[in-house]
């Protein structure tokens, strides 16, 4: 039997209030002296809250910079962790990377923004998370309530639209993607989702152009005009991952009880896309596609479901030796994932049922 999944509450607008005066705090809190880091996903909801930050803080008066984490990373990583203790900032905040309880900067003062299902709760850290709403807050939108305690930043609020059309599509009800619609047009803002995603996508997997024409532009039609040079970099992105897209989905799944394996082997990161679109036409099953061509010794997969099936429960039950808590099983009841090595995901699908057709070398 699928999990069952709870509703939870609605946010309110005392309950933002409370999180945009922490989040003020916090920040005052920070060193001034030294300049404000932002971690953030290079996905369009991370990009989005990472750009609004930025955006906020220089308003304030305060100096700060992003680094994006691309195809491999994670915040808590050994090499993450000696990177940012090798820096000096003077505050830190990471937007749409989960969270851990492990502080990654002691004695830094830190912010974590995001939306996932919790991994840990942090310590000596403030965290806003939009986990337990419904509908859950993307962190982009997380990040504009929030910024909104620092400087004024209605005219970021385009940003925040971005963040919850690439993670959650229109069907999500907040008023504030109501009135990014009507002030900047939902055409325009779909299309710059669609091209902000582009870069992390395609084969080198590099989002630092998507950031950067972020924090240039002034709205949606800014992003496509083709006004400053990063649109033709992602427009180039674009057409390559279009391209692996097309060839992807000429893949038939293969189908073991309620879960269906899509196999894939491109460098442009495809699966999401993939599993997204079987799982409208198998609407009963657990879809599930994996790339070995993403990432050289590693299966990177993509898991999505339909309402009623909690995917975190699901990849928890079947869990295989070999799988660590950072790269899998992670994200959100209906969209989750993860990445394995060869030996962990051949032990995976033997798990669910597939034989050789479902195994990888070694």
């Amino acid at each position: 039997m699928p999990d069952a999944i709870i509703e939870p509450p609605h946010p309110t607008a005392a309950w933002v209030a409370a999180r945009r005066q922490a989040f003020r705090e916090v920040v005052a809190a920070f060193d001034a002296a030294r300049p404000v880091l932002i971690l953030g996903h290079h996905d369009a909801d991370g990009l989005s809250s990472a750009a609004i930050l930025f955006r906020a803080l220089e308003r304030s008066g305060r100096r700060a910079r992003v680094r994006l984490l691309g195809r491999g990373e994670n915040a808590w990583s050994p090499e993450m962790v000696s990177e940012l203790r090798a820096q000096d900032i003077g505050g830190l905040i990471l937007a749409d990377l989960g969270t851990r309880a492990e502080p990654l900067a002691p004695g830094v003062a830190t912010v974590l923004l995001d939306h996932h299902v919790p991994t840990g709760v942090p310590q000596a850290a403030l965290l806003v998370s939009g986990h337990g709403l419904r509908p859950t807050p993307t962190t982009s939108l997380l990040a504009w309530w929030c910024a909104g305690g620092l400087a004024e930043v209605d005219d970021l609020l385009w940003l925040a639209a971005l963040g919850i059309i690439g993670d959650m599509e229109e069907a999500a009800g907040f008023p504030e993607l109501a009135a990014a619609r009507e002030r900047w047009g939902i055409t325009a803002l779909r299309r710059a989702v669609s091209l902000l995603n582009a870069p992390r996508r395609a084969s080198a997997g590099d989002a630092a152009p998507a950031l950067a024409l972020l924090l240039r532009a002034d709205g949606p039609k800014s992003v496509l005009s083709g006004e400053y040079p990063e649109t033709a970099l992602l427009q180039a992105a674009k057409a390559e991952v279009q391209e692996a897209l097309t060839e992807g989905r000429r893949v038939a799944p293969q189908i073991r009880g309620d879960v269906a394996l899509i196999p894939l082997h491109s460098a442009c990161q495809i699966h999401p896309l993939i599993a997204q679109q079987w799982k409208g036409r198998l609407k009963d099953k657990v879809v599930i596609a994996a790339n070995t061509g993403y990432r050289s010794g590693w299966v990177h997969f993509a898991a999505r479901a339909g309402q009623g099936t909690d995917l975190i429960a699901f990849l928890r039950r079947h869990r295989p030796d070999g799988a660590d808590h950072v790269q899998y099983g992670n994200g959100h009841p209906q969209a989750s994932g993860g990445a394995l090595p060869p030996e962990a995901w051949n032990r995976f699908v033997a798990g669910l049922g597939f034989g050789a057709e479902g195994q990888v070398p070694a």
